[in-house]
């Protein structure tokens, strides 16, 4: 059959709550036009994230009982160490209570002032981490990675030349070189076996250890094995292997390809590192064989870790976006090429060409997209990413608006009302309005917004709005967002 159905039964069902545009537009105000601010039993469609919000299977839910928690020692500890090993066989599996923890402990050894990490694109808790503890993280994508539009089989690819080019320069200064696969804050877009492994070789041969950020490892396994040559007959465990073979660590959110609400863990090699890594943990999230973690956690992740793996999952999940970012295509709503495994990335600054970088395109697209139809979704771009350490802003490399589809949560008639209220946005042309973020952190900006600043900016033939530009500065403090960033 040529349809690609979702491969589960829908055991448990969750209401969700309808709110008319009327409401959803108080709501905004009242969130300061934040939407990490709004509450979540406001949003019909959810999809800010993919981190934590997957729909846990029945055999998830069944090893939760078997959580033992035990302070030390626990059998949970050892099932979960088993099944990380069966895939990425490192020598040192540290569990942490999310991926971002993985990647604080890690940075907190190896990121020191005047040090240079480059990947092919830290994500903005990855930037975080390193730039908080003093270094430079630097992004060496490849450079049809930066454009939205073109179809290339390896968006997320770093750029080796560069690479090679940066640790001849900055060699000293550089404690590790990382790759994130897939690539999420560059469109979700994968990196090929071959790049990984000429990454890794290159690091080798300059002294330096191979870290993989590897959230999305089976997501990235699933477009090796269909896109790169030479690959199509391997199973998805096999390529996984391939891919973590002679890399030194990684990190991990458990919250992503291993269908676990919470979790992680950082794995490494090095002996060394590792006791450092262990000292910190302790110090920050709890003993060696829980890391911060419930036992029924580390069951669940377990679990989680056998089932990502299912080829026939990989095909619906991958398959979900496509049809997505398709349809969007068919309407003239452009979208990041071609589409990625867990998100759908729509291309804000080329659809509201008329908002500079500057005033926050992809916020704008986003607010609006909520206004219309209830849908939440999250700006990956100048906002995100904020300023840089001296304080100065640039425009992002790209300005994008991403759907994260959370996992075996919604149906083809969620992602079919999802194209409609594109269609309903872009015809309606009130997408919201310029925005300017006040008083903001520099690192993770959406969750530390003082203020926002409308301005309307809406273009000439925009319909019977009258050309004027409308200013307004909104009164009163939003809420204290003092929760960290959501999105690793």
């Amino acid at each position: 059959m040529k349809t690609i159905i979702e491969p589960f039964r829908i055991k448990s069902v969750e209401p969700i709550r309808f709110t008319t545009v009327e409401e959803r537009r108080a709501l905004l105000r009242e969130a300061h036009y934040n939407l990490f601010a709004l509450h979540s039993d406001d949003v019909l469609i959810d999809l800010l994230t993919d981190s934590g919000t997957a729909a846990m299977s029945a055999a998830q839910w069944g090893a939760v009982m078997n959580g033992d928690e035990s302070y030390a020692g626990s059998p949970s500890f050892f099932r979960f160490e088993a099944a990380v090993r069966d895939l990425m066989p490192f020598k040192h599996v540290i569990p942490t209570h999310q991926g971002r923890a993985a990647e604080a402990i890690l940075f907190s050894i190896l990121a020191k002032p005047g040090r240079k990490i480059p990947s092919n694109t830290h994500f903005d808790t990855t930037r975080g981490n390193i730039e908080g503890n003093g270094a430079e993280a630097h992004d060496l994508l490849i450079p049809e990675g930066r454009q939205p539009g073109l179809v290339h089989p390896f968006k997320g690819n770093m750029d080796l030349d560069a690479l090679e080019a940066f640790l001849r320069r900055h060699g000293e200064a550089v404690p590790c070189v990382m790759i994130t696969v897939t690539n999420n804050a560059g469109g979700g877009q994968p990196v090929s076996l071959a790049n990984i492994h000429g990454a890794r070789d290159i690091a080798h041969r300059h002294g330096k250890p191979f870290i993989i950020d590897g959230c999305r490892f089976a997501e990235n396994a699933w477009f090796i094995k269909t896109r790169e040559p030479g690959q199509a007959g391997r199973g998805i465990k096999d390529i996984v292997r391939d891919m973590f073979d002679g890399a030194d660590g990684m990190t991990m959110s458990a919250k992503k390809d291993a269908f676990a609400n919470i979790g992680g863990w950082l794995a490494l090699n090095d002996d060394e590192l590792a006791t450092q890594a262990r000292t910190r943990l302790i110090q920050t999230e709890g003993f060696p064989t829980y890391g911060g973690l419930a036992g029924r956690d580390l069951e669940a992740i377990a679990q989680g870790l056998t089932e990502i793996v299912d080829e026939h999952y990989l095909a619906y999940r991958v398959r979900t976006n496509e049809y997505v970012s398709e349809r969007l295509g068919a309407l003239g709503i452009p979208v990041v090429k071609p589409a990625g495994g867990h998100a759908v990335f729509v291309d804000a600054r080329a659809w509201l060409s008329h908002i500079p970088p500057l005033s926050y395109p992809g916020q704008a697209v986003a607010v609006g997209l909520y206004e219309v139809a209830g849908i939440r979704a999250c700006e990956i771009g100048t906002v995100m990413f904020g300023r840089s350490p001296d304080g100065s802003e640039r425009p992002a490399a790209m300005d994008l608006v991403r759907l994260a589809m959370p996992r075996r949560v919604y149906t083809q008639s969620h992602a079919d009302y999802i194209v409609e209220a594109f269609g309903e946005e872009g015809r309606d042309r009130r997408l919201p309005h310029r925005l300017a973020t006040a008083d903001d952190a520099p690192l993770h900006r959406p969750l530390r917004a003082a203020g926002v600043r409308m301005q309307d900016t809406r273009p000439a033939h925009a319909g019977r709005v009258p050309r004027r530009q409308i200013r307004r500065q909104l009164i009163g403090k939003p809420k204290q967002l003092i929760s960290s960033f959501l999105l690793y």
